[in-house]
């Protein structure tokens, strides 16, 4: 009895370590991720003008406020244009770009720092220095396209351009960051696959889609989910090229509801905003994860 009673006790003990391990993660994760935005739909449930001390309990009175409000349904369709054509662009291209940085040449760790260093700079850096680049008049890029006999271009001061030249900006960060993740997912496939598939006869395009990607499945998943919360959440960019401009062409969600708190000071209204912006990104991320799923998984 003693000895089986022990025995019992060490199992016991034993189907609790892998949750011991990770107690600290899911703590982390309580109050960085989970209490905040706990905290956020509290705060979604009041009015008040940056002080929470004169504050009014109004229940879903700010949900229904921005559903009432245009500007909200503008910036809903902006948002999910920007994040349709950025997810699948920046994750296409990080896919080839990582196909030829993968590619064994001579010099191609130095092809491979060069194609890093967007990702070393600061996105505010980024923003800041992509719009001195794009100034109408003192623009080097307008400068390049005049010398070429092309007419200057407003980008970022027109409301058909603004949009696209953001999208080209965070792609122009995004492509090399995701490319890390996609090279790295390529060169854990082991070369005798493609050794196989060559001496059967496979060409170049049947062996990137029967066995690059049915074995970058889980990657090209993370690397969409990642890039679908991070370019839903985005905001230095807009804040420091456009500021939701010209004609609210670049009002992303997330920016609307800076906006809303912090110009114009209601907290709720904002707070109600980001809920709906959480709820989305949730959404999104349940069916790419839905699809993109392995049959393992």
């Amino acid at each position: 009895m003693t000895v089986r009673k022990i025995g019992y006790t060490r199992v016991s003990i034993a189907r609790w370590v892998p949750y011991l391990f990770l107690l600290p993660a899911f703590i982390l994760l309580f109050a960085f991720r989970i209490a905040p935005a706990l905290a956020g739909f509290r705060e979604a449930l009041y009015a008040h003008n940056l002080s929470p001390v004169k504050r009014t309990f109004v229940g879903w009175e700010n949900f229904a406020h921005i559903f009432r409000d245009p500007i909200f349904w503008k910036s809903l369709r902006i948002t999910l244009v920007f994040s349709l054509v950025t997810n699948p662009l920046q994750t296409a291209l990080a896919l080839a770009l990582a196909i030829l940085a993968n590619q064994r040449v001579r010099g191609i760790s130095l092809f491979r720092s060069i194609y890093l260093l967007p990702v070393v700079i600061s996105i505010n850096v980024t923003s800041t220095i992509w719009g001195l680049l794009l100034h109408k008049d003192a623009g080097m890029i307008n400068g390049i396209l005049v010398q070429l006999g092309l007419p200057r271009q407003p980008f970022l001061l027109s409301p058909d351009q603004a949009l696209w030249t953001i999208i080209g900006i965070i792609s122009w960060v995004g492509v090399p960051y995701w490319m890390m993740f996609f090279l790295a997912g390529l060169q854990g496939i082991p070369e005798t696959l493609y050794e196989a598939a060559a001496i059967d006869g496979a060409g170049a395009w049947q062996c990137f889609r029967h066995i690059t990607l049915p074995l970058l499945r889980r990657v090209i998943a993370f690397v969409l989910i990642s890039d679908t919360v991070v370019n839903l959440f985005l905001f230095a960019p807009v804040w420091i090229l456009t500021r939701g401009g010209p004609q609210l062409s670049t009002n992303l969600l997330m920016y609307d509801a800076y906006r809303r708190g912090f110009v114009w000071g209601d907290m709720g209204s904002s707070a109600a905003m980001m809920m709906i912006l959480l709820v989305i990104a949730a959404i999104a991320v349940a069916v790419e994860f839905l699809v993109l799923r392995t049959r393992e998984e």
